[in-house]
């Protein structure tokens, strides 16, 4: 059978259009793909030793890791040198790091070292930042060699004798202090030394003292309960 002239082309125009969509299809570009953006991490909180920033995130916060004293201030005579990744002492009239916030109820871990004839101490919940002493805060006793043996390392001087001798002497040792509501406990190195309740001083500032023989302080850190 002959086709006619005008079927023929409508043929011919039938098959350029599919030609022309097929390779319309195949030269096609993928559809782009969609960017998915990052998640975002969330900042982490920035911990400052004021009563505020240590109530709203309850973890423990760094008063001094061995790179300066801006946590606090320091009042009396001593020579407090940044030599190492510690702040030490070894001269001079004596003298306190004293934090420059104030705290209630707390638990702090200090690093130390000290000889057997160093005079030292942790002072807490000091009513005055600048009148540190064992009548106006509580302090935690460092002094292997007191002659009194109800204030030696371990005891919170004129208030509760150590319950186990312990001795500092020359190594690095940690004292962990808990002081919440009434209660204060005392940990050296893991062992106890005083657990007692007393209501004289509810809050205050802390303070690392120098009253003689060399004193190293590291590590110094503080969580609110």
């Amino acid at each position: 059978m002959k086709l006619g002239y005008t079927a023929v082309t409508a043929a011919l125009a039938i098959l350029t259009a599919r030609g022309g969509d097929r390779a319309g299809m195949e030269g096609a570009a993928p559809p782009a793909a969609t960017a998915t953006p990052a998640p975002q991490s969330a900042a982490a909180p920035m911990l400052t030793t004021n009563d505020d920033s240590l109530l709203a995130e309850p973890t423990w916060a760094v008063l001094f890791a061995g790179h300066d004293l801006i946590s606090f201030n320091t009042i009396g005579g001593a020579n407090w040198q940044l030599v190492d990744g510690v702040v030490q002492a070894d001269s001079g009239e004596p003298g306190w790091l004293v934090t420059k916030g104030a705290y209630t109820d707390f638990r702090i871990q200090v690093e130390f070292q000290a000889s057997a004839e160093t005079n030292s101490g942790v002072f807490i919940r000091c009513e005055d930042p600048q009148d540190v002493s064992a009548e106006r805060c509580y302090e935690i006793n460092v002094f292997d060699l007191n002659q009194n043996e109800n204030n030696r390392t371990g005891a919170i001087v004129n208030l509760a004798p150590p319950a186990v001798a312990v001795m500092a002497g020359d190594a690095w040792n940690t004292l962990d202090i808990t002081a919440e509501g009434d209660r204060l406990l005392v940990r050296f190195n893991d062992t106890v030394t005083v657990d007692v309740e007393d209501t004289k001083h509810a809050r205050g500032n802390i303070g690392l003292q120098y009253n003689g023989g060399p004193i190293k302080f590291r590590a110094v850190r503080l969580r609110p309960l």
